[in-house]
């Protein structure tokens, strides 16, 4: 099994209370005491979970960054869905799920993922090419969302999209031209929102591809909202409409 670097309290704690067999071992600042790692090191202790004393210096060069907060795991991948014929399979009820198109920022995956926990989201679905990876960054961000949250990288975006219209999914683009709002969008069945890139938004053909295209309604200065912003708000109007009727 290949192994990977989890750094950061929040995503080393979701890891050992999510699968604690298969953190390897954890990294510490030998020369920080305060409550969080107190914390932490109960945590892992109770999970069996070696604990490694280091330096910082030592960290920083185990994750490539000083923002480590004195903690870093090593620890195997999870058994989390890899497919879309995987995933869907597996779904009970109507699928939530998240496309981007081309993020390029390991902290708004991070927080896509986040947000995408939060709402109930089954995945996120991406381009393994000109998108960011899930690293150590983005996954520290996600805050544990990374460990609970499958991330599918596809290699044709579009056709990946075409089939999950077949599959019944109903896509909901988002763009800021749209004529539709997002209120008026219907999330109460399969549904994907499918989100642009930072700068560009969407590409052509996944614009085209979209069964729907809405915007969010904006009532102040700003013309646009972060990636991730955008994505929670969305997000939980589709949970919020599910609840409603009772999916």
């Amino acid at each position: 099994m290949k192994n990977k670097i989890i750094f950061g309290f929040h995503a080393v704690t979701a890891r050992i209370r999510h699968d604690a067999s298969s953190v390897e071992g954890i990294y510490v600042d030998a020369g920080r005491h305060d409550r969080r790692m107190h914390d932490l090191l109960k945590a892992a202790k109770d999970a069996n979970v070696r604990i490694i004393q280091a330096d910082e210096q030592r960290l920083a060069n185990m994750v490539g960054t000083r923002r480590h907060q004195g903690v870093v795991a090593v620890a195997g991948e999870l058994s989390l869905a890899r497919n879309l014929d995987e995933l869907l399979d597996a779904i009970v009820g109507p699928p939530l799920l998240l496309i981007l198109d081309g993020i390029t920022d390991p902290h708004n995956l991070g927080a896509c993922l986040r947000v995408a926990d939060g709402a109930g989201a089954h995945a996120v679905i991406a381009p393994k090419d000109r998108a960011v990876g899930l690293n150590a960054t983005a996954a520290k961000v996600a805050s544990g969302a990374a460990e609970t949250v499958p991330y599918i990288t596809v290699t044709n975006l579009a056709r990946t999209m075409r089939e999950l219209k077949e599959r019944d999914v109903w896509l909901i683009g988002t763009t800021e031209d749209a004529d539709k709002g997002l209120y008026e969008a219907d999330f109460s069945g399969p549904a994907a929102l499918v989100m642009g890139s930072e700068g560009e938004g969407m590409r052509r053909l996944t614009r085209e591809t979209c069964d729907v295209l809405v915007s969010i309604p904006m009532f102040g200065a700003v013309e646009s909202l972060n990636v991730s912003v955008a994505s929670g708000i969305c997000l939980f109007e589709a949970r919020r409409q599910r609840l409603v009727a009772g999916k």
